[in-house]
Formats: C-alpha cells, sequence, structure tokens
C-alpha cells in the first residue's frame, strides 16, 4: 500500500489507545503518560472496559462509542485480541494503528497465524500498521510520543527507524545525552504492513527529514526496498546498521524478527547499489548520526586536524591512513596566513600543532583559516587538558564561530571531568564531540563515502562500440530442455551452448559416448586437447580425477577415455555417465577470473566476479552485484577486486580488453535477467587470452521458477515489451523505448535543438545547459517507479532523439504526474501525441488511476494535446499555470488499440 495513510499516523489530530491503564508500569499506562504530558494538541481517548477514567479523562469500552473521527489508534493488549480490535478501528474508519502487542511471528507459527489474520482485517478497511512488536513512534515537532518509551528525543531533522525496541531506547538514550534530534523515531517492529520501503517513501517525500537512519535485522521486500532506497538516497543520506552478519548473528536475527536473514555479502551489495551507507558497529551508527544531525555532509575528503598536543594528531593521522586517506595537503596560501597567526614552532603541516599553550584565541584563528581554505572539506578539533589551555574557554570560542559553517566541525575534547563543561559547550552549539580522534574520523569518511558512492553508481554509462543481440529461442530450447532434469544440472557442452547463445565467448567443447567418438573429435578439434568427465552427478570434476590436460595424440585419447570414465565410476558407482567431453587446450593465458551466479532466495540472483582457477576458494577474491549492468556498473564491479590490477595490466602482463569483459558481463546479466529458472552458473576459469575473455569451464544448475522474468530480480530492468513502432501523424517513422542511462548524449543533443520557448515550456525557467545530476535523473530511471520513453528516428542510421515522454508515479502507485519534451523540428507533427499515448497506456496497464501535469497558459500546442488525449483542464486564478488531469480508469485511450504488446 506504499505510503498511503501514514499521515494519519504520523500527523493525525486525534488519537485513541486500546488498553489504556491507571495502573503505572503498565505499557498502557505508559503510552497515555507520553501523550498526555509530552502535550499533544488534540484529543487523546483512552479505551478500556475495566475503567471509567485514565489519565483524567472519560474512558472508553470500545471504540465505538467514540463519536468524533479517530486517526490513529495505540493497540496495547494482548495479540489475540487484536484481529477484533483492528476490525473494528476499520468500521470505524480509522486510519492507522500502532500495535506494540508482541506474541506475532517471532514466537513462531501459531504467531504468524495471528499477524495474517490482523493484516488481513487491515487490508480489508485500508488501516495502515506499525507493528506489532514494537515500541511505538515518536513525532518531536509534532508534540507525539505514541510509544512506551521513557523519554522524548529532542527536535531535529533526522529520521530513525529500527527493528529493535532496544536499540531505540539506547539511541534515544544517546541523543538526549549528546544534544541532537530527530524528525522521527519508529520502532518497527515485525512489519506486518509498513516496511522499511514504505517508511524511507513517506520520509523521503517528507521536507523536514534531511536524513534517515535503520537498524535493519531483516528486509522481507528487497525490490521494494532498493526501489525506495535507490529514489531517496539521491536527496538524502540513508545510513543502515545490518544486524547478523555473521551465520550466528543471522541466526539470532531470524529468531528476533521472524525473518529469514540472507547471506551477509549480498546485503553489502545490495546497500552499494541502492547508494545506502553501511556502518559495522552500533558505534559508528551513534557516531554518524551525531555528525549527521548536527553538521553538513562533507563534500570531500580533505579533513584538517588542529590539535593542542602532537600524539593526538598522530592518532588521527593514521585513523584516516587506515581508511586509505591523508590529512588534506595545505595550499601555500594557507600555509603563508597560519604562519602569521602562529607561533615559530607550529608543525607547519597537516595535523596543524598549534603547541600546548594554545589559547582560545589561537584556536579561533586557526579554525577560521581552515574554513576559509578551498582545500579544506571538513576540520576536526582535538583538544587535551593542559595547564595553559582552557578546554571550555576554547569550546566558547569554537562554538559561536562554527554556528554559520558551511563546512562540518568535529571536536574531540580528550579527558574526563576536565573538559566535561566543553563537551557540554559543544554539544548544546550542535557540534559533535567524540571520545577519540579515530572515532570522529571513521564519521567523517564514512558520510564522504556516501557522496563517492552515489557519484560512482549514478555515473552515465559510455555505450557499447556494437549493439548487443542474442539467440533467446536457443536458450529457451536449452533451459526447457534441461530444467526437469533430476537435478537441474547441465552438462558442459549444454551449458556453453547456453552462454554462447547470449554472445558469451567460450571454448567449444564437444561431448564423446565412445572412445572412438572421442578420437574422431579430437583430431577435428586439433591437439593437444583437455578431456573431461560429462555427468550430471559429478560436479567437481578433479575430485573423480576425471580431468586430463595436454592430451597430445588420437592413442592418448583413446586410452584415457576408459580410465576416465573407470574413475569416474569408482569415485561414484551410482553417477550417470555421459561421456567425456573434448575441447581444445589453451596453452597459455594472461590470466585467470571467475565469473558466476546464485540464485538467492531474497535477492534473487546475484552476479560473482573474481580471481579463478584451483585457487579461487582460498584466495576468495570476490566481488558481488546484481542485475542489471551496464558497462559502468560491469567495470565497478571488476574494480572492487585484486585481480583487476592484473587485468589492468602488470608487471611483464599486458592489459586485458577491459571493455570486453564489460560486454561478456552485460551479456551474462541479460541471461539472467531472462531465465529465472537459473538456480546456479559458475564459470571458472575464464581465460583472458590474447586481452579477450574466453570460458574455459562452465556449470549451469537449473530449477523450476516460481515467477516469471522479471519479478525474480531486487532491482527492474530495462522493460523491453514497452518498445514499439509506429508513424506519426505527420509521417515520421518513429522507434518509441524507454531511456537508458546510455541516452545521456542523445538527450544532450535533443536539448540543443530546443528553442528558449520550448525550454521554458517544460522547465518553467531558463535553461542554457542539463546539468550531470539533471542528466542521470532524467536517464537512470527505476522502471518501477517511472515510465520514461523516448522517441527515436527510426528512418536514420544514427540514433538521433525526437522526443522523450514520462510519468512519475507516487510511491502508492495510485497517482502520477507527467512530462514531455519534443525537439522544435518535429513539434506538431504527432511526435509527442504518440509518445504520450505510450506513457499513458503502461500506466492504465499499471494500475495508476490519475495522471496529472502543469501546464503554462500560453503552451496552447500542450493544452491542445492533453484535450485531444482526454484530460480535463483546471485553471488557477492567481498563476499563469493550469493542470490538466485524466483519469485512466474512466477514460478510453484511442492509443489502447493501437499500442498492442
Amino acid at each position: 500500500m506504499g505510503i498511503y495513510g501514514l499521515d494519519r499516523i504520523f500527523d493525525p489530530e486525534s488519537i485513541a489507545v486500546i488498553g489504556a491503564s491507571n495502573n503505572r508500569g503498565s505499557v498502557g499506562w505508559a503510552v497515555m503518560k507520553n501523550l498526555v504530558e509530552g502535550g499533544f494538541p488534540g484529543p487523546v481517548f483512552p479505551i478500556n472496559p475495566k475503567y471509567d477514567r485514565v489519565w483524567d479523562r472519560q474512558c472508553f469500552k470500545s471504540i465505538s462509542e467514540i463519536d468524533q473521527k479517530i486517526d490513529l489508534v495505540v493497540v496495547a493488549v494482548p495479540i489475540a485480541s487484536v484481529p477484533e480490535v483492528i476490525r473494528e478501528c476499520g468500521e470505524r474508519g480509522v486510519g492507522g494503528a500502532v500495535i506494540l502487542s508482541a506474541g506475532g511471528r517471532e514466537t513462531g507459527p501459531e504467531g504468524r497465524k495471528l499477524e495474517e489474520k490482523i493484516l488481513a482485517e487491515a487490508r480489508k478497511h485500508r488501516v495502515r500498521i506499525i507493528g506489532p512488536n514494537c515500541l511505538g513512534i515518536i513525532v518531536p515537532h509534532a508534540k507525539l510520543n505514541a510509544s512506551f518509551a521513557a523519554a522524548t528525543p529532542l527536535p531535529g531533522r533526522m529520521a530513525f527507524i529500527s527493528q529493535s525496541g532496544a536499540i531505540c531506547t539506547a539511541v534515544l538514550d544517546l541523543a538526549l545525552a549528546e544534544g541532537f534530534g530527530f524528525s522521527h523515531f519508529v520502532s518497527i517492529g515485525s512489519m506486518a504492513d509498513v516496511d522499511f520501503a514504505d517508511l524511507i517513501d513517506y520520509l523521503g517525500n517528507t521536507p523536514r527529514v534531511t536524513s534517515i537512519l535503520l537498524y535493519v535485522e531483516s528486509i522481507p521486500n528487497m525490490r521494494k526496498f532498493m526501489s525506495a532506497s535507490r529514489s531517496v538516497s539521491r536527496l538524502k543520506p540513508i545510513i543502515v546498521l545490518k544486524a547478523g552478519k555473521s551465520p550466528a548473528g543471522a541466526r539470532a536475527a531470524a529468531s528476533h524478527t521472524g525473518a529469514m536473514a540472507g547471506e551477509d555479502i549480498l546485503y553489502d551489495a545490495a546497500f552499494w547499489r541502492a547508494g545506502v551507507l553501511r556502518v559495522r558497529t552500533i558505534g559508528e551508527l551513534f557516531d554518524c548520526a551525531e555528525l549527521l544531525g548536527k553538521q553538513p555532509r562533507p563534500r570531500g575528503s580533505g579533513l584538517a586536524i588542529i590539535t593542542n598536543a602532537g600524539g593526538p594528531g598522530v592518532m588521527a593521522a593514521d585513523a584516516l591512513a587506515d581508511m586509505g586517506f591523508e590529512p588534506v595537503r595545505l595550499e601555500p596560501e594557507t600555509l603563508q596566513k597560519l604562519n602569521e597567526i602562529l607561533p615559530p614552532q607550529w608543525s607547519h603541516n597537516n595535523p596543524i600543532d598549534i603547541l600546548g599553550d594554545a589559547s582560545p584565541e589561537r584556536y579561533l584563528a586557526t579554525l577560521q583559516t581552515c574554513l576559509r581554505a578551498p582545500e579544506v572539506d571538513g576540520v576536526l578539533v582535538i583538544l587535551t587538558p593542559q595547564a595553559m589551555t582552557d578546554p571550555t574557554a576554547v569550546a566558547e570560542i569554537i562554538a559561536r564561530e562554527v554556528k554559520h559553517s558551511a563546512k562540518p566541525v568535529l571536536a574531540v575534547w580528550m579527558g574526563g571531568q576536565n573538559v566535561q563543561m566543553g563537551r557540554d559547550i559543544l554539544n548544546r552549539a550542535n557540534i559533535p564531540t567524540y571520545e577519540t580522534p579515530e572515532r570522529a574520523i571513521e564519521s567523517f569518511l564514512y558520510l564522504y563515502r556516501q557522496q563517492v558512492q552515489l557519484k560512482v553508481i549514478q555515473q552515465i554509462p559510455p555505450k557499447l562500440n556494437r549493439a548487443l543481440s542474442f539467440d533467446r529461442k536457443r536458450a529457451e530450447e536449452l533451459v526447457k530442455g534441461s530444467v526437469n532434469e533430476s537435478n537441474g544440472v547441465m552438462g558442459e557442452v549444454e551449458a556453453k551452448e547456453l552462454l554462447s547463445a547470449y554472445g558469451i565467448p567460450v571454448n567449444r567443447t564437444v561431448l564423446a559416448r565412445s572412445a572412438d567418438e572421442a578420437r574422431h573429435i579430437a583430431v577435428q578439434l586439433g591437439f593437444p586437447v583437455v578431456m573431461k568427465i560429462a555427468s550430471p552427478d559429478i560436479l567437481h570434476k578433479t575430485e573423480a580425477k576425471g580431468v586430463r590436460v595436454d592430451v597430445r595424440s588420437p592413442e592418448e585419447v583413446v586410452r584415457l577415455f576408459e580410465e576416465i570414465v573407470a574413475s569416474a565410476k569408482s569415485w561414484n558407482p551410482s553417477a550417470r555417465i555421459e561421456g567425456v567431453s573434448i575441447q581444445r587446450m589453451i596453452k597459455k593465458a594472461e590470466c585467470e577470473v571467475l565469473v558466476g551466479a546464485k540464485h538467492d532466495p531474497l535477492f534473487g540472483p546475484a552476479v560473482l566476479f573474481g580471481m579463478g582457477g584451483i585457487y579461487t576458494e582460498v584466495i576468495r577474491d570476490r566481488a558481488v552485484t546484481f542485475p542489471p549492468l551496464n558497462r559502468s556498473l560491469a567495470r565497478e564491479l571488476m574494480e572492487k577486486t585484486k585481480v583487476f590490477r592484473i587485468l589492468s595490466g602488470f608487471r611483464n602482463l599486458p592489459p586485458a580488453d577491459i571493455e570486453a569483459l564489460e560486454e561478456m558481463l552485460i551479456r551474462f546479466s541479460q541471461l539472467l535477467i531472462d531465465f529465472p529458472e537459473i538456480s546456479e552458473v559458475d564459470m571458472n576459469p575464464v581465460f583472458i587470452v590474447g586481452g579477450k575473455p574466453v570460458v574455459v569451464d562452465a556449470r549451469v544448475i537449473l530449477q523450476p521458477a516460481s515467477v516469471t522474468s522479471p519479478h525474480h530480480l531486487i532491482i527492474s530492468p530495462y522493460p523491453e515489451e514497452w518498445e514499439t513502432r509506429g508513424t506519426t501523424s505527420g509521417g515520421i517513422d518513429i522507434f518509441i523505448r524507454p531511456i537508458r542511462p546510455e541516452d545521456a548524449p542523445l538527450l544532450v543533443e535533443l536539448f540543443h535543438v530546443l528553442s528558449p520557448t520550448s525550454i521554458y515550456y517544460r522547465f518553467f525557467r531558463p535553461l542554457k545547459e542539463l546539468s550531470e545530476d539533471m542528466l542521470v535523473r532524467f536517464t537512470q530511471v527505476d522502471y518501477d517507479r517511472e515510465i520514461a520513453l523516448v522517441a527515436l528516428d527510426a528512418s536514420s542510421a544514427d540514433e538521433r532523439m525526437l522526443g522523450v515522454a514520462r510519468v512519475i508515479s507516487d510511491p502508492d502507485g495510485r497517482r502520477a504526474e507527467f512530462s514531455i519534451l519534443v525537439g522544435d523540428p518535429w513539434q506538431g507533427r504527432g511526435v509527442g501525441a504518440m509518445l504520450l499515448s505510450r506513457c499513458l497506456v503502461i500506466a492504465k496497464k499499471r494500475g495508476i488511476k490519475e495522471v496529472w501535469g502543469t501546464v503554462l497558459r500560453e503552451n496552447r500546442g500542450m493544452l491542445a494535446l492533453a484535450k485531444k488525449l482526454g484530460f480535463t483542464t483546471k485553471f488557477s486564478k492567481d498563476l499563469g499555470e493550469c493542470e490538466v488531469i485524466i483519469d485512466l480508469h474512466k477514460t478510453h485511450l484511442p492509443a489502447e488499440e493501437y499500442f498492442r504488446d
């Protein structure tokens, strides 16, 4: 249900507490205390048949007795009675419920059945639910504390969502101690309805929220989470602490939340791809939270370190080095200014040691110089208690200076009671304080790396030098022929043929069923050859002594055929022996890599790349990502491995053809997209020969698919089914297809043929160029959320973009906004009509009810097109704009008959 109804939970006008109590220490008593003493401005109705009055308010026996509208109920009764409670709430038109009751799925099958009953009632009446088994929610600026927490956090602009109530209380205590606040504080519980993705969408669209912190034990719907996170992380940082990294931790998480925990390396890859920053410990989460809550994010890694003692400065420099960075190199102009304000004995370098007798004024002058230096992106101020340094006075003068700084300033006041007053002053001034330089630097670099992470995953990918084609028909024949085998294992010959159908280069392999056939095949292929046992029951051929290399004669082939078969039968007497595969031996490879995939129940297919060969399991040099891939994502996957240094050229080894490897990974990604039946693929080794990759050995395991493509993926791939061709009313042959990340150069070319008037009509302001950020936003779309189509000139040999239209849905998927842009040479010739019509057809099929857009009154062409397609127009009295709206459920689109999928 997306974000539907969440306003009535987080911004309610009225609240009922079911299970309210006068029994001090009970959950119902604590919730009433927090709501009443917290100053919630709307009516709060206690409900409990045992009482006439609770907290000096009339107490009702049931919600049906209340004759006023109720937005939110807080449920604090045994979970067995909650399904009936939600039914009554639904019948009364309640918007949402925070269910504190424990005893759901975390207790086992019976608890899971109870949650299913609760959810069924909620869905029936469109009541949104947070919980069960949660602490509650707090919205400080609204004076809403619908929880049984012991305190209320300060108002702030950072949202915190936790799957653990205990972590909530720990973060709350820390926030109060350190003086930073929250916009929203949510204990999400077992997520029967509202989950992380819903809250990320809601908070991402809430102006008051500038950043989001998550404590995660499990994510039940990874595709939904990825879609929400990829959308919001571009605008607001999302930081996650994912528990359950170790097998023991994963089991504990599953027990605590009643959910399955995926492999941790897959969570790493998913968070990276979504632009979500992952921290490792609760301490790091606290530290990042404090920095985010108090200071601007770092724009670069250039950190200046100011200290009154050499040792802590060295510690800070070492901490930077441990994370792959160095203190920023100060420019000559900055050094000159520091020479003018500091004693001659200062360090003349960064860390900036301003000596043990540093006065508050010396600290201030040094800080001002660093903040004005263009090479500095942030400042860490360290103070150690010394006889000639006043920690309190230094804190006071720094607090005044930092108030309006656009660069983050962090403080480390080292020591105990002597520096505590200074720490308190800094905290009240919104300057994050840390006990050690290492913790401060980790926080700074974590947030910087999140900026880098976004740039990497959003960079505009180059196009491949050739168009990719695939023999899907042959691949489908091979998959269907093998998926129903007893164990779904493809033989090496069939596996390589499947890969070859998708253009993946393989070392040709032929199956021999007899010694004579083997001899004949070997002669045809040319010596030397490699011989391998072919059996669906023997996956690791070397263990069964089923591999022979460097076979050089027909006689040797005949002899070894019998020997290989005998060895395999001896190793596994029940194994089915299909024969022996023969392939020409590649004598020398510059490098060996591994390319593979594995289908995970939570994440779908994951692509693996790393060092290949016999030492793969020992060295474990590997990186993981998810389909779909483009050139940038493929290269980024390879760059995460150590073997990439060898592929780039190492000592006497020539560099590999990186584009050929990128193409191979893209083709492999498409194979995984098209066939959800693929359970596992192992291409090891992939030899690099003459710079080009070639698959030497391959294994494919299939299993019947429970869903159709692309629903097995966690990231929506390019929707090929949206492609269509046609001729416009003006006689232009066009090819309409979804926009791709690689289309950025075409979009720039289209922009350059626009007149100033067309630009103003589309962007509502003059614009000379499309910035890189705009290009990324326009071309790198989430196909689950955005319908973005381009019209290409079908009569031109070179791709030329004539126009682009898009329909962007709200997170709840019921309403969407459209926009359209057509180059001036093709306006008035039907390009815009065909593009927007196609978008509306797709939107209607997706269940979007209403599409709207804002149009300038003087844009008569767009208003005429909207009227032609069935939009109604609402004119504003005061503004030069109007709104056009179409109800897709009530409108027959003429294009529906033309655009048949």
